[in-house]
C-alpha cells in the first residue's frame, strides 16, 4: 500500500494526529491485551483508557506464541485465552466501544497467524465494519504483506509497521513506501516490557526516523513512566505505553488494583504530552 493509497484509509488516524497537532499535544498510545483479565473486565479496562485521556488505543489480539513480547505480554496473552477470547470475540469488544461513542482511534496489534486463520479479506472487513482502523502485525514483514495490503486497501483499514534501532535507509526506504496510518518505532533491540536505558539515544533515533517518513511516528517499549514520557515528546509524534499498562490490569485481576487506578495512570502518562 503506497502513502498515497493509504490516505484514504486512515481518516480516523489523520484526524486525531490533526487535532493533536493543532494543540501543541502529541499522542498517547495505550496497549492492554483483548480478554484480559477477562471479557467483560476488558471491556471495562478500555472504557477506562479512553476516560483517562488515551489518544489511540492498540488492541491487542492474544496468541499462544506471542514471540515479540516479554512476560507482562505473555502473561496477558495466557489469560486472555484461558477466558476464551477469540477474534471474533475482540471485535465485539471494538464494537462496544464505537456504541458507547468512544472514538478513538483502536488499532489490532498481534500476529499473523490468528487473522490468516480468520482468512485476510474477511479480517479487514469485519474489523472495519466494528471500529477498528487498522492493523500491527508484528510478525509480518513489507516483503511479504501483499495479500494482506490488498485486503486492506479494500476495506479501509491501516497497516502499521515496526521500524527499530538496527533499521537501516533500506528498510526505512521499504516501509515508508507501504505503511499507513502511522510507523511505530522500537526503542530499542529485545521483546516488550524490558527497560529502555539511553533515551537521549532513542530520542535522536526517532528524529531520524521521523524525518524519513511521510506519516506519524509513535515510539515504545520500554516506556513506563511519566518522566520517560516527558523526555520522548518532542521526538516523535506519539509514545506507546504498554506492558506497565499490562502489568496494572495483571493487578486488577487480582484484586490488587482498580478501575479509577489504571484511569489515574493514563491521565499521568497524557500529562506530559499536552
Amino acid at each position: 500500500m503506497s502513502a498515497d493509497s493509504a490516505t484514504t484509509t486512515t481518516s480516523r488516524l489523520e484526524t486525531r494526529f490533526a487535532e493533536l497537532a493543532s494543540r501543541g499535544e502529541k499522542a498517547l498510545v495505550t496497549f492492554v491485551t483483548a480478554g484480559d483479565p477477562d471479557l467483560e473486565r476488558s471491556y471495562a479496562v478500555l472504557e477506562a483508557l479512553a476516560r483517562g485521556g488515551a489518544d489511540i488505543i492498540e488492541l491487542g489480539v492474544p496468541f499462544s506464541d506471542p514471540t515479540a513480547d516479554g512476560p507482562a505480554i505473555q502473561r496477558a496473552a495466557t489469560r486472555a485465552l484461558a477466558a476464551g477470547t477469540t477474534v471474533p470475540k475482540v471485535l465485539e469488544l471494538v464494537k462496544r466501544l464505537r456504541t458507547a461513542g468512544h472514538d478513538q482511534p483502536v488499532i489490532l496489534f498481534g500476529y499473523y497467524n490468528p487473522f490468516l486463520q480468520y482468512g485476510l479479506a474477511a479480517i479487514a472487513r469485519d474489523a472495519k465494519a466494528a471500529g477498528a482502523d487498522g492493523f500491527l502485525v508484528v510478525d509480518l514483514p513489507p516483503e511479504e504483506a501483499d495479500e494482506f495490503h490488498t485486503a486492506c486497501r479494500a476495506a479501509g483499514m491501516a497497516l502499521i509497521y515496526l521500524l527499530t534501532p538496527t533499521s537501516g535507509e533500506d528498510r526505512l526506504a521499504a516501509v515508508k513506501a507501504v505503511a499507513g496510518g502511522f510507523v511505530y518505532y522500537v526503542s530499542r533491540t529485545g521483546v516488550t516490557g524490558a527497560a529502555t536505558t539511553d533515551l537521549g539515544e532513542v530520542a535522536m533515533q526517532a528524529t531520524r526516523v521521523r524525518a524519513a517518513m511521510g506519516l506519524p511516528v509513535c515510539v515504545g517499549f520500554g516506556i513506563a513512566r511519566p518522566d520517560q514520557v516527558a523526555e520522548l515528546r518532542d521526538a516523535a509524534d506519539g509514545v506507546v505505553v504498554g506492558s506497565a499498562l499490562v502489568e496494572r490490569v495483571e493487578r486488577l485481576g487480582r484484586g490488587e488494583a482498580t478501575l479509577d487506578e489504571v484511569e489515574g495512570m493514563v491521565r499521568e502518562l497524557k500529562a506530559p504530552l499536552r
